[in-house]
């Protein structure tokens, strides 16, 4: 009923053009082509209706079908939610502990961050995905969690029909010889005589869809066990960020401080309470949130404060230590680096060893920033930031007592 009420709901029909994108796209053409190919393989093939077998195999392959597109509809047109433009903390105080949002013209509340896509302060925003079109946040982000388990488990499901249609299809039209292997692809088979015949147009689009279908079980699988571990810790990865940043000025400037980060309950379950629940609707106003017991609703956004105000701690510099062509999913920097690049439209940007980058952001395996310019590009006006892996660059470390990274130290 939620995104019934979505689409229909007059003043809500605009979000019918995030449709229109090459994400969304390209995501119900693939759930199209392995839902419609595992159907038809399934009917015509391998495992007709006439048999128990085929019709509670049949009843499982819409079940997926359906229940990943609930998923994925509700994760785009629920959203993620939204600050209210404008918003104020009902105590005028606590407005010294937030950081104002000029787009929004008012103040970002605990765990939400503007993004520049939808344009809006997002509640407990973890990411801009494109596959959505929409942001992943507080009210969608078990849908979205939801799709990620689902899809590859029906792909799993449609990836065993395609593999036995073709097994049981082409045993009896394969022959071998002493140097060759023959498909008469025109064999009528021995035990069963198919609606139509397995031809080799047919046998193309199930081996097409095959390796669609796996390709999802393992790109998508990666990101539900990402979405997982987040969830366990309750922690978004923007959040995930800053309490490194935490750590790292904790360090440089020797406060003798113990962060800990407030929204972890200290138990898996009750963090993980916190997103899925019986009605679909997760705990809280997006606003408010559970904390630590040695934490307040304005721990996180006061750490934020002491980065913002901290120049150094704006952005981290890092040099570059490996070269980096700019790919998308960089094939010579590792598995982690490969599978886990960052889902998100934003460019990737070239490195070249010995050139110095800002980060502001980053994951564990890629870290976006902005890189340090020569005076030519600078007084144009150039600006060149993006993603790069994690293992592409190394931290400037900082000596505290002069003030001067190691890198200024060797150069002196």
């Amino acid at each position: 009923m939620n995104i019934l009420s979505a689409i229909i709901v007059f003043e809500n029909l605009h979000e019918v053009k995030r449709l229109f994108h090459w994400g969304p796209i390209i995501a119900l053409t693939v759930i199209g082509v392995c839902s419609s190919m595992a159907i038809l393989d399934s009917i015509i093939w391998y495992w007709p209706l006439d048999t128990t077998g085929g019709s509670i195999n049949f009843i499982m392959l819409i079940n997926w079908t359906v229940l990943i597109l609930y998923n994925y509809f509700n994760a785009m047109f629920v959203g993620p939610g939204y600050i209210p433009l404008e918003w104020k903390p009902e105590n005028q105080q606590d407005i010294m502990y937030l950081q104002f949002c000029r787009l929004c013209q008012g103040y970002k509340a605990p765990r939400s961050h503007h993004c520049r896509k939808c344009n809006r302060c997002v509640m407990k925003m973890d990411h801009h995905c494109p596959w959505i079109n929409n942001c992943c946040g507080h009210l969608n982000h078990a849908y979205f969690t939801s799709f990620l388990l689902l899809a590859p488990l029906g792909c799993m499901h449609a990836a065993l029909i395609f593999i036995m249609t073709m097994y049981t299809q082409l045993y009896d039209r394969i022959s071998f010889g002493w140097s060759s292997v023959k498909i008469d692809m025109s064999a009528a088979r021995h035990i069963q005589y198919p609606i139509m015949p397995f031809s080799i147009a047919a046998f193309a689009a199930t081996l097409f869809a095959l390796g669609l279908a796996l390709g999802t079980t393992i790109a998508v699988g990666m990101l539900f066990f990402i979405q997982m571990k987040v969830i366990l810790r309750n922690k978004t990865s923007i959040e995930a960020w800053i309490e490194e940043k935490a750590k790292d000025r904790i360090q440089y400037y020797q406060t003798g401080e113990d962060f800990i980060f407030p929204y972890d309950l200290g138990s898996r379950w009750e963090n993980f309470k916190q997103v899925f629940t019986w009605s679909g609707t997760p705990l809280g106003d997006g606003i408010e949130w559970p904390v630590h017991e040695k934490c307040n609703q304005y721990t996180l956004t006061i750490e934020q404060l002491k980065q913002k105000h901290d120049k150094r701690q704006r952005s981290v510099e890092y040099s570059v230590v490996e070269d980096y062509n700019g790919a998308c999913c960089p094939l010579g920097k590792g598995l982690n680096t490969f599978f886990r690049t960052p889902c998100t439209e934003e460019p990737r940007i070239k490195l070249t060893k010995g050139e110095t980058i800002f980060a502001t952001r980053g994951t564990k395996w890629w870290m976006y920033g902005d890189k340090v310019l020569n005076e030519e590009q600078a007084k144009a006006g150039d600006r060149i930031r993006g993603w790069f892996p994690r293992r592409c660059v190394e931290k400037c470390h900082y000596d505290s007592a002069n003030n001067s990274t190691t890198e200024e130290k060797k150069e002196q």
